[in-house]
């Protein structure tokens, strides 16, 4: 069963945050749980040639008369690693021999270089005795070809060898192979190795105690849902519960708002309604230079006393003003004294004056296009020379 690391390490910390984790975490899921099954494996290192003719005879301990090296990385190995133990490999290999070492059981004369292409298949070892994680050794079997200086041999090949890994991506490999010639006449050699190798595509697999444990955590994990959609069940009926009487505060809410916004309609339209009334009573005018009520203009401070007797809550703004002829200054004050006569008049009629406001803005707020200098006739003038009402409040 191919489990994936994600998934393990998710369920573990799930787990490891639980009461029922804690009581029983000898049964929690570790790395020690999963084994690697297959791989791509790239590996890269160092070979030694031992082509004494007799490498398996006592030559073979004769390390500086008959093995060879160079001082630099010479094997790279590129491999595909089975789920069964079986591996399929392919090595290439370079060395020197150097001169006065023993090749072919005679003194080699001088220096030639060595190139060798190797496929292999092993099987893993640890299918037999268990797999103990970090200790991995194998068996070989192969063919290959060898070419020392210009001669050239095809080779049957046969060794072991271990790896040992410091994690599921690193490790280092270890190999011993024996290489005979296939032609007749051939000679033997052997090939020791040493690389470090970086594992790609890596599948794990859970060991049988791991198994065991998965499915323990699921049977944990299966008390758990229970328990969890009971008491999903139950929030679920409390949650519509809250949402009855959301929509209930909510409808009350809306209701208020409804009736908030009709009162305000309604006291736009009585406002309206007073602002159109005052308009139809027009505006109080004044002669040139004067600030005295004349008949006219008490006929319209009485319609508009009786309006505000009649609706005892509105307050009125008085607004005075002349027309542009004369300073700045003069209009000034004579506005003003045209606001007080307005007010006094109301006043004196019986309105508060607390209902009252009266502002003199001079020659400000013209109503026509009688400016100072622009030619106007003496109709036009008046109608700048006025007080006029505005409802404050009501």
């Amino acid at each position: 069963m191919k489990t994936y690391v994600t998934i393990l390490t998710v369920m573990l910390c799930f787990w490891a945050n639980t009461s029922i984790a804690q009581s029983h975490c000898e049964d929690c899921l570790t790395p020690k749980d999963s084994v690697v099954t297959s791989y791509w494996a790239l590996g890269v290192g160092m070979n030694i040639v031992d082509d004494s003719a007799t490498p398996f005879g006592w030559d073979f301990i004769k390390i500086r008369e008959t093995w060879n090296a160079v001082p630099y990385p010479s094997r790279i190995s590129v491999g595909r690693f089975t789920e069964n133990g079986l591996g399929f490999e392919a090595i290439g290999t370079y060395n020197r021999y150097r001169e006065g070492k023993l090749v072919d059981g005679a003194i080699n004369p001088a220096l030639r270089e060595y190139f060798a292409i190797d496929g292999k298949i092993s099987y893993d070892l640890n299918k037999l005795v268990g797999d103990t994680g970090w200790f991995d050794p194998y068996i070989h079997t192969g063919a290959g070809f060898s070419s020392i200086g210009s001669e050239g041999r095809a080779t049957a090949n046969a060794g072991f060898g271990f790896n040992t890994w410091f994690n599921d991506k690193w490790g280092l490999n270890f190999n011993t192979m024996g290489k005979w010639g296939i032609k007749e006449g051939s000679t033997r050699q052997l090939q020791h190795s040493a690389a470090v190798v970086r594992r790609l595509g890596v599948d794990k697999e859970l060991t049988k105690k791991g198994e065991k444990k998965l499915a323990l955590i699921e049977a944990m994990e299966k008390e758990m849902k229970r328990v969890s959609d009971s008491l999903a069940t139950a929030k679920i009926l409390e949650e519509e519960k809250l949402a009855l009487e959301e929509k209930r505060k909510r409808e009350e809410e809306a209701a208020k708002l409804a009736a908030a916004e009709e009162k305000r309609l309604a006291e736009e339209r009585r406002r309206t309604t007073l602002e159109n009334t005052i308009k139809e009573y027009g505006n109080v005018y004044f002669a040139l230079n004067s600030s005295y009520l004349n008949t006219p203009s008490k006929k319209v401070l009485d319609k508009i006393v009786l309006f505000m007797k009649e609706n005892p809550s509105i307050h009125l703004n008085i607004g005075s003003h002349t027309d542009s002829r004369g300073t700045h200054e003069y209009n000034k004050w004579l506005s003003d004294r045209r606001a007080k006569r307005t007010i006094g008049y109301m006043i004196s009629k019986g309105i508060n004056t607390k209902r009252l406001n009266a502002v003199g803005e001079g020659e400000e707020k013209l109503t026509n296009h009688c400016k100072d200098d622009i030619p106007c006739t003496e109709k036009e003038h008046r109608l700048n020379r006025r007080s006029e009402f505005k409802i404050l409040s009501f």
